[in-house]
């Protein structure tokens, strides 16, 4: 069974996705972490991202490992790494490049292959994996994904302003949601879950409850 879990910027997909395949026992998978690679791969590489035809043959090259919540890179372990406010600016060139969006569509349809998983990005309902078994579209207000996000890059060690962090949530909502090439949209068969003043902890709970009801709604027919 595929579970899918496509969000805005902020609203805890990666913590909750991480936790529910576990609770399920499926593999899990971030695809906002490859795109994340990508360009890491290119700020390593020293390239222009800008240029669209150095960035595809990047993507077409590099070796993207995932194990879990780990990311290797051409073997290099670069979790920690991916994570830096330079790169998340920088990761807005892979994730609307279509050769680049092509390539890890790709490579995330043959890593789910024979594999009960909870996958989560931007597209992972609409474009990656249409026929999922599950699919869910997590959300929370802007004010409460900026807290979450400033307190992520805290805990990082980076000095971060919650008005600016703000402004670049509301700033990456309304280009996600522009985007030509994997938009962020709710599927229409997706169950939309609002985590405001929700624990990480309640959010795995009721998203359980989604996809084991909807298994067993699965099995009943079969």
């Amino acid at each position: 069974m595929i579970v899918t879990i496509d969000g805005p910027a902020g609203a805890g997909k990666s913590t909750v996705a991480r936790a529910l395949a576990q609770r399920l026992g499926f593999g899990y998978l971030d695809t906002g972490a490859m795109y994340r690679a990508v360009a890491y791969a290119g700020l390593r590489a020293g390239i222009d991202l800008s240029r669209p035809q150095e960035l595809a043959a990047l993507a077409r090259r590099v070796r993207i490992e995932v194990d879990g919540a780990a990311i290797r890179l051409d073997g290099d372990d670069v979790t920690a790494a991916i994570r830096s406010s330079e790169v998340t600016a920088a990761t807005r060139y892979s994730a609307d490049h279509p050769e680049v969006r092509a390539r890890l569509v790709e490579l995330q349809r043959a890593w789910a292959v024979g594999r009960n998983l909870v996958t989560e990005g931007r597209d992972q309902g609409t474009v990656a994996f249409p026929d999922a078994g599950c699919k869910i579209f997590l959300t929370a207000s802007v004010g409460e994904r900026a807290r979450r996000r400033l307190a992520d890059l805290q805990s990082q060690g980076e000095t971060a302003d919650l008005d600016q962090v703000l402004a670049d949530i509301a700033r990456r909502d309304a280009g996600d949601a522009a985007r030509q090439v994997g938009p962020l949209r709710r599927a229409d068969d997706a169950v939309e879950l609002c985590t405001d003043g929700m624990s990480p902890d309640q959010v795995v709970e009721r998203l359980a409850e989604i996809v084991l009801a909807i298994r067993g709604r699965e099995g009943t027919a079969s």
